[in-house]
Parts: C-alpha cells; structure tokens; sequence
C-alpha cells in the first residue's frame, strides 16, 4: 500500500526498462559495426558473437531491424545491398572456403556489368543447393585467387575462362576487351588457367582460346607495325636522321639500328615483354651489344606515345655522343 501511495513500483519498473535498454544497446551497437564493416550483412554465428539471444533476434526480424537474406545470413536495417553486400551474404550462406567466381567475380573486376542474377561461387566440396545461389565446384589454386573490397574472388584470368563456359561469345569477347583497357589482362595467366581446366564440357574453352589467338595477332601487328611506325614518325617529327630497320646486328635482331652512331634501338609493345624466359633474353640482348662497343636503348609504347619529346631528347644525345666519339 505504501509503494502504491509513494509511487515506488513506477520507479523499479523505470529503472527494469533501462537496465534491458542498456543490456540491447550494446550488442546492437555491435551488429550495427560488425554490418558497417561487412558492406551491411552479417551471419547468425556473428550476431550470437556479438551478445543477441535468440528471443532478441526473433524481435529484431519481426520489427524489421534484421532482414533474412539467406537462410543464417542477414542484412541490417534494409534489403538496399551493395553488389559487395550480396556477394557477401552468397559467402556466408554457403560457407567457409567459397569464393565469388563467374558473373560475380566479373561484375567487382569490373569486367561487365554487376551480376544482377542468382550470385556465383566456387567452392571445392559439396555442398546443398541454396535458392538464389548457384554454386560451381571446384579446386582453386591459390595464383586462381585474389581479393576486392576483402572478399574472395577469382583473378581475372580464372573469371575469364569461367566466364567463358556461362555467357554467350560477343558478352565474352566484351568481358576481354575490357580487361584490356584496365590493362587487367594476362594471357599467358589465361592459358594457364585454360589447361588447368581444360577437361570442361562446352565451347566456352573454344571461344575463349579463339580470342586469344585474335589478340596474339593483334599485338604482333602493333609491335611489329604500328608502333614502329609511330617510332619512326617521332624520329621524323624531332629531325633525327632515319635509322634501318628490323635488322641483326651481331647475330641479334633490333627495332631500329644507326651504324654510324653505332646506336640501336627496341620499341617493346607493352605485353610483349612481361615473361621471365623474354626478361632474361632482353638482358643477354643487352649485354651482347654492349659488349661489342653497341649502345642499346629502350622505349616503351608510353614512351613513344605519351613522352615523345625525352625519347627524341635521349636519341640525339646518344647519337651525338657516339657520332663524336666515331670522328
């Protein structure tokens, strides 16, 4: 009676209702990082991690604050996903060791488009089917596996050649170009990944190794014309006397070649030297013409492009030094 009259028990009840507020603050807190670190989803395991009961998790999906996206995995607050936040969420439904490959991994090389379909991924065991899911299985070598934005995602070269077995061959040929032009693309990375699978049904390993066939020739012809071409219109535009061309001078070939000046010159494409076994030649080049009294310089396909006035600078100092020391 007294408690009623004093207005007591309103009091413990207040003081009950901030201490469970206090007790959700934190865990939501928690979520609420945890979610801001993995691009707004998180997993049943991390929010039992983070101080939520089941009774807790239970109300928060029912007032909306957790949102099921698979069947463990949550967004927080709202379903308006990044592309990240999906592929994310695929992850943590299908488990550890799975890795965004196929449309999903081009999508963040920024190879096309973002994969707006059922999200992809690899994974090297069995594993149940997951609706909006659609899981690959296989083994990826570590150099088949790379990250973006902290996820697990294959290289450009394994999303290539995955690609190619699920796509029809103009949005492949596409996914290719475009990997040049962000000078991603390694073709040699490529084949290599082409013959680790290349037991694969279909004619995606065609398609892809047809492309590649088109791009071996197209850098030939634009090392071997094209920007030589540009190398000797530079050396025209800057007044520099003509050098011959394509020629072997001691036994090894070179671009352009001043015998007076005893002067030679390689215009290297920018794929065309990106080998150890080509790395080394260049080097036993090098050594070769220096030793036979040659200096040999090298130009870029940047350098002849983009910086043609130091390349034309470095050739008439070179010539002129030679020349003088010829007389």
């Amino acid at each position: 009676m007294l408690g009623a009259m004093t207005g007591r028990a309103p009091e413990h009840r207040s003081i009950a209702v901030d201490r469970q507020q206090q007790s959700t603050a934190v865990p939501d807190a928690a979520l609420r990082d945890l979610a801001d670190r993995q691009h707004g989803v998180v997993s049943r395991r991390q929010i039992t991690a983070a101080g939520l009961t089941p009774a807790m998790i239970r109300t928060r999906l029912e007032r909306g604050s957790l949102i099921r996206i698979h069947r463990g995995v949550y967004a927080v607050g709202h379903r308006r996903l990044r592309p990240q936040g999906t592929s994310l969420a695929a992850l943590l439904a299908v488990g550890r060791g799975a890795v965004l490959s196929h449309r999903d991994a081009a999508g963040l090389h920024q190879l096309r488009p973002a994969n707006h379909r059922d999200s992809e991924v690899t994974i090297d065991a069995k594993r149940a089917p997951i609706d909006g899911i659609r899981i690959h299985r296989a083994i990826l070598p570590p150099d088949e596996v790379t990250r973006i934005d902290g996820l697990p995602v294959t290289t450009v070269a394994r999303t290539l050649v995955d690609l190619a077995c699920v796509v029809p061959k103009d949005h492949l040929a596409k996914a290719v170009q475009q990997a040049e032009r962000l000078r991603s693309f390694d073709g040699r990375a490529v084949e290599r990944a082409l013959a680790r699978t290349r037991n694969r049904h279909g004619t995606g390993h065609a398609a892809l190794t047809a492309l590649l066939a088109e791009l071996r020739g197209i850098e030939t012809q634009l090392t071997r014309s094209t920007l030589e071409i540009r190398f000797l219109a530079l050396v025209d535009r800057y007044g520099l006397p003509r050098p011959r061309t394509n020629l072997h001078v001691h036994g090894r070939e070179v671009d352009a070649w001043w015998p007076r000046a005893r002067l030679a010159v390689e215009a290297d494409g920018w794929r065309d030297h990106g080998t150890r076994v080509v790395f080394q030649r260049d080097r036993e080049k090098g050594n070769w013409l220096a030793l036979r009294g040659i200096t040999l310089l090298r130009f870029t396909h940047d350098d002849v492009m983009r910086r043609p006035e130091r390349v034309a600078a470095q050739l008439a100092e070179a010539l002129a030094n030679r020349e003088h020391r010829a007389a």
